[in-house]
């Protein structure tokens, strides 16, 4: 009878519905932004690409069309890894308070964690103007130097085996503990969570996202490894030793790059 009456409950209903809608939600944006850049991808012939190499990287109109890229690609990207700790704080926010103002808490909460891969954008677009201005990556937006490919890779295979790496990594891991730590209640505390929820999984994921521009920025293969990966990290039993993992199959790829200039 007990069971029955709180399966039952508007509470246990709402939290029920809020988890529907969430993981649709996510579904739906990430599908969105994966169809934009396959249609991308897919819509920028060889024409387009010398077009690309002529114009200045640091050209307003480049600026914008290439920052709107790395959103759209990071959302792509991380949005389906931040799916359990969306889901907690939904859990908790709607026990707290009105189902309404739970899922306006819910929404800021994942626009503060965006948030933050925006402005992660705004710099990995700014960095590739920069690249392409030393000729260190082509107008295909992919590495012109093994040297600088192989040094990405050993960076990154480095990183991905040190503590700090490890600590960011069980942050985004551990979302329960984020939210018994950190818990704010109001809406402008739920933007501060999902900020610094989304720094944590920055610090975990940087050096990752650095990569493309070493094995291409537009290369959807890899674009969607890295994701794969991130997510196998962040929400998957065996994540810790996926990074490890990830870290010497980064080294091994680095040394690689590296010996092709002996």
């Amino acid at each position: 009878m007990t069971n029955k009456s709180a399966s039952g409950s508007p509470s246990h209903k709402a939290l029920r519905s809020d988890r529907l809608i969430i993981i649709s939600g996510v579904f739906v944006v990430t599908l969105l932004a994966w169809l934009w850049l396959v249609d991308m991808a897919n819509g920028m012939p060889s024409g387009a690409m010398m077009g690309m190499a002529a114009m200045d990287p640091w050209a307003s109109s480049e600026l914008f069309s290439m920052l709107v890229m790395w959103i759209i690609m990071m959302v792509g990207m991380m949005l389906p890894s931040a799916t359990p700790m969306i889901l907690i704080h939904a859990r908790v926010v709607t026990k707290k308070n009105t189902v309404k103002y739970a899922r306006l808490l819910s929404a800021i909460f994942t626009s503060g964690y965006l948030l933050v891969w925006v402005l992660f954008s705004v710099v990995a677009t700014l960095l590739q103007a920069g690249l392409r201005d030393l000729d260190l990556i082509s107008s295909m937006l992919e590495s012109n130097s093994d040297v600088f490919a192989g040094t990405l890779f050993v960076i990154a295979g480095i990183y991905q085996l040190t503590p700090l790496k490890r600590a960011c990594l069980n942050g985004c891991r551990s979302p329960l503990d984020f939210i018994l730590n950190r818990w704010r209640n109001g809406l402008r505390a739920g933007l501060r969570m999902g900020v610094e929820h989304g720094l944590i999984c920055v610090g975990c994921c940087w050096m990752m996202m650095l990569l493309l521009f070493a094995v291409g920025v537009m290369n959807l293969f890899w674009v969607a490894s890295l994701a794969v990966l991130v997510l196998i990290e962040k929400a998957f039993p065996a994540g810790d030793w996926a990074a490890k993992l990830g870290g010497v199959s980064m080294l091994i790829a680095g040394v690689f790059f590296l010996s092709r200039l002996v």
